[in-house]
């Protein structure tokens, strides 16, 4: 349970971290000379930090170093590409064979030995790795700051730099307007339920006593946007902490927990709280535990996590 509790909270702090700092993904500035694959290089992207950096060739060694980065280069074709990453990556599962080089502290003296010719950063990390990614530009290895992404346009924007830094923006565009395409047929599956029916959603991103949930501006209250819930702490902003008495006055119709990969029964231990007794989603049993990386990760999944939510607060309507 210590180990569970452990990495619960260095799982809220990611969170938090992810959704404190933002930077956004730039077009490149130029694409020139030799064509490998469908981008010319050498290329220069402008990344989440407004730094250009230059690819002189269409990387064949790359180490990532945050999940929604690897998850995102693997979707773009760049499995055997990927050498290293996190401590954190568990998807897809072949993801596990590979180096590991760390989790908010990075290895950096592990990522040199991998002889990479591209680290893919992320502006979430930036508080901790800042002066790790200086040594590895240093030693001549490009580094590209992803961005953060508090809504759907900011992971399109992720996947499209990912895409321009390795040679495979072709790839990238058609994965986007994939995700595109299934997000609008959720939405429209959504304007189906009738405005009396719309729940007031409580998400808890961390169990008592700590409590935090997923307020306004996040990426979570986004995808509650997308199904046309209501999220009861959209008075808030960001990633916020709660008493057990304010959510109670809040009286949610249906509790979201995203952390039961670390605690076993989340949705009972909810269930249980003496003081949630009467509120609504206790009562009637409307509590419910998510995968917390389809949710919590801005990569090419996220998709799976709008339906999970949706199929979790709309049963009627999406479980068909």
């Amino acid at each position: 349970m210590k180990v569970g509790k452990f990495m619960l909270r260095w799982l809220v702090t990611l969170i938090i971290m992810i959704g404190i700092m933002a930077g956004c993904a730039a077009e490149p500035k130029k694409e020139s000379e030799q064509i490998q694959g469908n981008t010319a290089f050498p290329i220069t992207v402008t990344d989440a930090m407004n730094k250009e950096v230059t690819i002189e060739k269409k990387p064949k060694r790359i180490v990532s170093l945050i999940p929604s980065n690897t998850e995102i280069a693997y979707v773009l074709g760049l499995e055997n590409e990927i050498v290293g990453v996190s401590d954190n990556d568990n998807y897809p599962e072949s993801v596990n064979k590979k180096e590991k080089v760390g989790g908010m502290e990075v290895n950096i003296e592990k990522v040199i030995s991998l002889q990479p010719d591209l680290v893919l950063a992320h502006a979430s990390a930036m508080g901790t790795s800042k002066e790790g990614l200086q040594q590895l530009e240093s030693a001549g290895i490009p580094v590209v700051v992803v961005n953060n992404a508090d809504n759907f346009e900011d992971v399109y924007k992720s996947i499209q730099l990912i895409g321009k830094a390795t040679g495979t923006s072709d790839k990238a565009a058609t994965v986007i307007q994939d995700m595109k395409d299934k997000l609008a047929g959720i939405e429209e599956k959504a304007k189906t339920i009738e405005e009396s029916k719309r729940a007031n959603v409580w998400i808890e991103v961390s169990p008592a006593p700590e409590i935090y949930t997923a307020a306004k501006g996040t990426f979570m209250n986004a995808m509650l946007e997308v199904i046309g819930a209501k999220n009861t702490a959209s008075s808030k902003e960001g990633w916020v902490q709660f008493t057990e008495e304010e959510v109670v006055k809040l009286n949610p119709d249906v509790i979201i927990t995203t952390y039961g990969y670390y605690v076993p029964n989340a949705s009972e231990q909810v269930m249980n709280r003496p003081a949630w007794k009467n509120v609504t989603a206790v009562k009637e049993k409307k509590v419910y535990d998510v995968n917390s990386d389809l949710v919590t990760r801005p990569g090419p999944r996220v998709i799976e996590g709008v339906e999970d939510l949706a199929k979790a607060i709309y049963p009627d309507t999406f479980n068909k």
